[in-house]
């Protein structure tokens, strides 16, 4: 089937070229023209199913948010099985997150055009607010899919650590050592505890900081 038969096709390949182009020079240049280019369309094209730029840089957007979407997805499959929500935030169950989380990481990396592109957008967001929520997503998502197992800390530390690594990886072209990352991650979140403990935790913490009055001589009386 032509492109000219599908629609829906060369809509997608427009939102995937407009995606590629914000990576590279922002969103204040990109311009119906350069996408046509990248999508290798007619620029009447980029009018006819994209009137506007904010149309056009809007969908290719909603094509990155899905795609976060769906690597998140992706990223609890593999960690928690088909469980809905993790059972238990003990140390076996931090093991087993710490190692399936590096490989995550590294299989993310191997795939260097796409990570490289989703940085690029990444970083691109410190420069453009329109792309703040697709990072935000990310981070958002990624602190949710860990904090159940890792604790709310913990899954902050270690968000930041696997960024880090990630970044590092796609820099340098380095792959990642599984092992090491697994290690690191094991490091930050050694007296983690399921997020949904944080209120009984504090609770607990308020009851031994009221223990020693409560013993002292005359207390009570």
């Amino acid at each position: 089937m032509s492109a000219r038969r599908d629609p829906e096709g060369r809509k997608r390949a427009l939102a995937a070229a407009v995606v590629e182009v914000v990576a590279e020079v922002g969103v204040g240049r990109t311009t119906h023209r350069m996408v046509a280019a990248r999508a290798g369309v007619p620029l009447g094209a980029t009018t006819y199913y994209f009137p506007t730029l904010g149309d056009l840089i809007a969908a290719g957007l909603a094509l990155v948010s899905d795609s976060i979407a769906c690597d998140l997805d992706a990223w609890r499959e593999a960690i928690y099985g088909n469980a809905a929500m993790p059972v238990s935030g003990d140390t076996g169950a931090r093991e087993d997150a710490a190692g399936a989380l590096s490989r995550l990481v590294g299989e993310y990396v191997a795939d260097q055009p796409k990570a490289l592109l989703e940085y690029e957008l990444y970083l691109a967001a410190a420069r453009a607010p329109a792309l703040r929520p697709l990072a935000r997503a990310w981070l958002d998502g990624v602190h949710e899919l860990l904090a159940p197992v890792m604790g709310d800390a913990g899954a902050r530390a270690v968000s930041a650590l696997i960024d880090g690594a990630m970044l590092q990886a796609v820099v340098t072209g380095d792959p990642i050592d599984p092992a090491g990352l697994a290690a690191a991650i094991r490091c930050l979140t050694p007296d983690a505890h399921p997020s949904g403990d944080h209120e009984d935790g504090q609770r607990e913490h308020e009851q031994r900081a009221r223990r020693p009055e409560e013993s002292e001589p005359g207390r009570g009386a």
